[in-house]
């Protein structure tokens, strides 16, 4: 009776593990969207997509890849390249193609009362570079592990004050497009770990202020700035609803709020793609 009872739970556990790896995010065939592709039967296949990695998860029997799309994407087909591996591995790589259509994301206009974050002096510019570098290395990070889940809970309560993909003019100067969502919070309101993972990099950075990059596995990578307190350690393993941090008004900011940005195969897409109300 135990034993039966024992081998029970086991299989419910293991259900319920393959039911929230299932989990997909919403998809969004666009310029900072999320493409959701099948790619292949059988073995977890090897699937690059502009020179990067992507991650792939099994849903009903088959390999789809979950593919994060830059928001400088031209629109039009794009190229998934596709790697047998095991016994197939010399089978010719198979390219699936997919549609990338229009956007219009609308345009945000800041004022920045220090200068220098607008415009940096010559010195500012070497920290840059080098925490650029960090960055970068950051959101290129491929582990094998695959993610709890590809659903996360949003990372601390307040007002959604500034949405993806705003094209951005700090002081009527044209800056990159918002990568990330804002949530405007008073100082000191906790963030939390919205999905588990293990802590890569965090510092103290000129345009994003005090920040968390969390490694979710298989290229995809969360990033918390702004933060006005750290409350994690690198290399550390956090678990859903962990202590993170507190929002801040670090960096380059208008106020006191978050800003969190997720990445795919080093693509910065829609993290509303990836709450569920």
């Amino acid at each position: 009776m135990i034993k039966a009872l024992f081998f029970l739970i086991t299989a419910t556990l293991l259900l319920v593990k393959v039911a929230i790896a299932q989990t997909l995010p919403t998809e969004a065939m666009v310029p900072g969207g999320v493409a959701i592709i099948p790619v292949a039967s059988g073995e977890r296949p090897r699937v690059e997509y502009n020179g990067q990695r992507v991650l792939t998860i099994k849903k009903d029997d088959k390999w789809h890849a979950v593919v994060g799309i830059p928001l400088d994407a031209q629109l039009g087909q794009h190229k998934l390249t596709v790697k047998a591996v095991g016994e197939e591995a010399k089978v010719q790589p198979l390219q699936i193609a997919f549609a990338v259509s229009d956007k219009a994301y609308a345009t945000q206009r800041l004022t920045i009362t220090d200068k220098r974050k607008v415009e940096p002096l010559a010195e500012d510019m070497t920290r840059i570079q080098a925490e650029t570098a960090k960055i970068v290395a950051a959101f290129r990070q491929w582990t094998d592990m695959l993610p709890s889940d590809l659903v996360f809970a949003s990372p601390t309560e307040g007002v959604r004050s500034s949405s993806f993909g705003l094209r951005r003019y700090f002081n009527d100067l044209a800056r990159k497009p918002h990568s990330g969502m804002d949530i405007a919070a008073p100082t000191g309101t906790p963030v939390t770990v919205p999905l588990e993972g293990r802590v890569i990099l965090i510092g103290d950075f000129f345009f994003n202020g005090q920040s968390v990059f969390i490694d979710h596995g298989q290229g995809l990578i969360s990033m918390y700035c702004h933060l006005s307190r750290i409350d994690v350690k690198e290399g550390q393993e956090v678990k859903r609803g962990d202590p993170l941090g507190a929002v801040g008004a670090t960096g380059r900011v208008t106020g006191p709020h978050l800003h969190w940005t997720i990445s795919l195969n080093d693509a910065r897409v829609d993290p509303a793609l990836f709450l569920r109300d």
